[in-house]
């Protein structure tokens, strides 16, 4: 353990991690510890946080709604650039983490705090997520991560150690998944998940009920997006907030949004996750349609490109990374097209494209119909076929040239 820390700003959620970092933090380097807990969406799980921050060890908790921030500075942009990590993951953990980091410096610099922390393990991605958004954000601060210093070696010693010091938790070693909660999605990590053989039990589910016990009857949804980001749901004109808390409750009760994903983890090993992101899941596949209609065949060919790498600096914890801003610029520019409206059909687990309309739709059905029109001449397509397969065609010459030589020179 290096020097000791006089103040330190810790990332609070009042779990089982967070909740005994307070006394280990005063006990261990002799510092003032402020417990600092953001609202991103996590709902009931605010309640009683001071009080029990205070109980703990605290000399203060600050709770701040961070919601309007977290939806449009970090969820928009990650919509509207497509990123989903490793085809499945919509980053909801991912980009939550350099909103918190970011909000911690400046509560460490108003109250002079030199230190920060947080609760993330050595084997995860949220320590890199966090520590790099502190490195870019103010190197001077101190970090603690005390995973990589305590000599708890697991949940259950973690709960040994709560239990010693009668720090109240809701972790038990029969209930111990870990979970993390935002406006965007819920994710659910170890206990019998640590097997990826083993089905997710039904009552962990949070977001969403089982497709089995969805209605039996279908539900439309119309989403409408301005500039790439979403307005409105079916007709009602809403701020970023209430879209996705909305299409979180719609998606839900479809059973929209459960992904169960082995995942490759940043310091180098294999996960499992499983995932509830109902709204997020509708507003992907609605976007995606208006982008098939506004954006042309170049551009949305080279924006997918971007996406998954524009997804990985958001695993990875880059979110302040120039990349990033510079990913943004190009985005920016092209979903100014992207305004229109999308009616989703949803049905047991399942999203259905129903319709879709942009007033800056590149489709031309005078180009596409298969009924006589008078703009495409069909005579045309031989010229550019010929051209097109000349490569193909040399290329095929140049081997019968080359096979009828072999034959010429076996007789």
């Amino acid at each position: 353990m290096s020097a000791k820390a006089n103040k330190v700003v810790l990332a609070y959620s009042g779990g089982l991690d967070t909740s005994i970092i307070i006394p280990w933090l005063k006990e261990n380097y002799g510092a003032e510890v402020i417990a600092f807990a953001a609202d991103v969406g996590q709902g009931a799980e605010l309640d009683g946080l001071e009080e029990k921050a205070i109980r703990t060890g605290a000399s203060k908790c600050i709770i701040e709604d961070l919601r309007e921030e977290f939806a449009c500075e970090f969820v928009l942009p990650c919509l509207r650039a497509g990123a989903v990590y490793e085809r499945k993951y919509l980053l909801g953990t991912s980009f939550a983490r350099p909103l918190i980091a970011r909000r911690q410096v400046e509560i460490a610099e108003a109250e002079g705090a030199d230190a920060v922390s947080h609760g993330c393990t050595g084997k995860g991605n949220d320590q890199v997520r966090f520590e790099l958004a502190f490195k870019a954000l103010n190197p001077k601060l101190k970090i603690i991560a005390p995973w990589r210093e305590w000599d708890l070696k697991s949940r259950e010693d973690e709960i040994e150690y709560a239990l010693e010091r009668r720090i109240p938790i809701t972790a038990t070693k029969e209930k111990i998944y870990s979970e993390d909660r935002n406006l965007w999605h819920i994710s659910h990590e170890g206990g019998i998940l640590e097997d990826p053989w083993a089905e997710p039990e039904e009552s962990m589910f949070v977001l969403s009920v089982s497709p089995e016990k969805a209605p039996d009857r279908p539900q439309y949804v119309e989403i409408e997006f301005e500039a790439g980001n979403p307005v409105a749901v079916d007709g009602q004109r809403l701020g970023p907030v209430e879209v996705i808390s909305l299409l979180n409750r719609i998606g839900g009760a479809h059973g929209v949004g459960r992904t169960d994903l082995v995942e490759n983890r940043l310091v180098g090993m294999k996960s499992r996750g499983v995932y509830e992101t109902p709204g997020g899941t509708l507003l992907l596949a609605a976007h995606r349609e208006l982008e098939s209609l506004a954006l042309d065949k170049a551009t949305l060919h080279y924006k997918d490109l971007l996406a998954a790498r524009y997804a990985e600096l958001v695993y990875n914890g880059e979110w302040f990374a120039p990349l990033r801003y510079a990913m943004d610029a190009f985005i920016d520019s092209i979903q100014t097209r992207v305004t229109g409206s999308v009616r989703l059909k949803l049905y047991k687990g399942n999203i259905i494209i129903a319709g879709r309309k942009s007033p800056c739709s590149l489709y031309r059905e005078d180009l596409a119909t298969f009924a006589e029109d008078a703009v495409y001449n069909q005579k045309d397509a031989e010229g550019f076929i010929n051209l097109f397969g000349l490569p193909y065609r040399v290329e095929a010459l140049l081997d019968n040239k080359a096979v009828y030589r072999e034959r010429r020179g076996r007789r």
